[in-house]
């Protein structure tokens, strides 16, 4: 007998593998082998620049674009040849995809009353997604007498309504203002744990990422460069790449040749410097009349701080300081960090050397 919440294959509903996918787009190669575990019950973040590989890997797991070869596995269930309505997902997409004739109601149970699911039924999935969204005085309006808010949030309504186990989102919140965006991370979010859905969202926005995600996979050039928490890609990126992409500011990385002469910062380095890549978090920089001399090429001042971005070595280098740190583009100052906030990068590869 099938344990509680174990698909027959033994894997939990939500979960999501993939295994050995690729895609191609003519010449050019866009996913390089992407073996994945998506956890059920989670949200995980897709994170990369724009031109990775994220959401094409979305669309294959979706079932609206096909992998040249692999596997996707949804609850332990091969899906890969199964078109997207029988795959059990919910899909949200970054333009909303919203009817502009129909009502909000009949917006949100369009792909019910296509299924042909009872009345009865809609109606209550309809309250309940309607009452967990703050949609429910909206129902007769169409999409034009809203707001980009109120239209993100329809679309999230009707993806609930579907009652899938996994949901799929592809950067839902692109269209919105800064301050709408911020209120709508937390929206989803609290709606992710309420519901306990697998949620897989892509984003290019690294902010979005390390505020909502469980696990954060980060992709590059149709390769997953790291799959951790955001604390583990915060505290200890893999690559050059992951700490340079995750952060704000993000981490200076640097030859350590151009620390040359400076036997305290080099101290640590887990072989020849020459072959290294330093690497420091803006924030763990402190001005130290004992510290490497930097030459200041710009300052912003954001209140609570101020971001000095300095040249160290012919590289970008920027310290974060408390308040107003009282330094001017032109001046020279002196940068110092703790050896334990020192990253090491093997030059070549980009790889964590330590």
């Amino acid at each position: 007998m099938t344990q509680p919440g174990l698909t027959q294959a033994g894997s939990p509903r939500g979960e999501v593998g993939l295994h050995g996918i690729e895609k191609s787009f003519g010449a050019t190669r866009i996913l390089s082998g992407i073996t994945l575990t998506v956890p059920a019950g989670g949200l995980t973040v897709l994170l990369g620049p724009s031109g990775c590989g994220k959401s094409t890997l979305l669309r294959i797991i979706a079932g609206l674009d096909a992998a040249d070869s692999g596997t996707v596995r949804i609850g332990g269930r091969d899906v890969s040849a199964e078109p997207p309505a029988r795959r059990g997902l919910a899909m949200v997409f970054q333009s909303y995809a919203l009817f502009p004739h129909l009502t909000v109601a009949e917006n949100i149970l369009f792909g019910l009353t296509v299924r042909k699911v009872s009345r009865a039924d809609r109606n209550a999935r309809l309250a309940r997604a309607a009452g967990l969204l703050g949609l429910t005085p909206l129902l007769e309006r169409r999409p034009s007498q809203l707001s980009g808010g109120q239209q993100q949030r329809v679309a999230l309504a009707r993806a609930i309504v579907a009652e899938a186990s996994v949901c799929l989102m592809d950067e839902p919140l692109s269209n919105l203002d800064a301050q709408l965006r911020m209120e709508m991370r937390r929206e989803i979010r609290a709606l992710q744990q309420r519901l306990g859905m697998t949620m897989i969202y892509v984003t290019h926005d690294q902010v979005e990422a390390m505020t909502m995600a469980d696990r954060v996979v980060v992709m590059r050039a149709g390769h997953v460069e790291q799959n951790a928490t955001p604390a583990e890609l915060y505290e200890r990126p893999q690559s050059g790449f992951v700490a340079r992409f995750v952060g704000t500011p993000p981490m200076n990385v640097v030859p350590a040749s151009s620390l040359a002469g400076q036997g305290w910062a080099l101290s640590g380095a887990p072989g020849d410097p020459d072959g290294l890549s330093l690497g420091v978090r803006p924030e763990s920089v402190r001005l130290d009349p004992a510290g490497v001399p930097a030459e200041v090429v710009g300052v912003e001042y954001l209140g609570a701080d101020t971001l000095i971005e300095t040249r160290l070595g012919g590289a970008s280098f920027v310290a974060r300081a408390s308040g107003c740190a009282g330094v001017a583009a032109g001046d020279t100052v002196r940068l110092a960090w703790s050896p334990g906030d020192a990253h090491w990068f093997d030059r070549a590869s980009e790889t964590r050397a330590a």
